[in-house]
């Protein structure tokens, strides 16, 4: 596991950060603000410089599964990070976000508060993604569509 020039906020009781083994994480922001809140990288993930990880308010979960591959500038929130209030009630709380094994988020990705990303699964470059997406399909847009089904893809380069 590699952590270079991180930042890591925590602020809370019962908060955890889990990074598993051969995470590979380079200026990356990661923030942890409640209570009971996790955030977990699974083995193997590349997470590029930029990147924002937010597991903000209390008992959410920002889960990362293995090899996953994220570019620079991608943002993942399980919060909106201010109240909406409609007649004095709060009509944003926080959700949680899974992100499957093996998934590829391009440059300037943004994944917001509720949203699952099955494994296998690319979302493309300065894409929003404000809903679940299926797995082994690509993505992209704003807000993000699926473009195309059964799909796959690997690290290494072809030419």
């Amino acid at each position: 596991t590699r952590i270079r020039y991180c930042d890591i906020y925590v602020n809370g009781n019962n908060n955890q950060l889990i990074i598993h083994d051969g995470a590979n994480l380079k200026g990356v922001s990661i923030e942890l603000n409640g209570n009971n809140c996790l955030l977990e990288i699974g083995e193997n993930c590349v997470i590029g410089e930029n990147c924002f990880l937010s597991c903000r308010e209390s008992d959410t979960t920002l889960i990362i599964g293995s090899e996953c591959m994220f570019s620079r500038n991608v943002k993942l929130m399980t919060s909106d990070g201010h109240d909406i209030l409609y007649k004095g009630e709060r009509i944003n709380p926080a959700r949680d976000i899974t992100i499957g094994g093996h998934v590829w988020l391009a440059d300037n990705v943004t994944i917001l508060k509720g949203v699952d990303i099955g494994s296998g699964s690319i979302i493309g470059i300065n894409s929003t993604v404000t809903k679940s997406i299926d797995q082994y399909c690509i993505a992209a847009g704003n807000p993000a569509e699926k473009i195309k089904d059964n799909i796959n893809w690997n690290t290494t380069l072809s030419y």
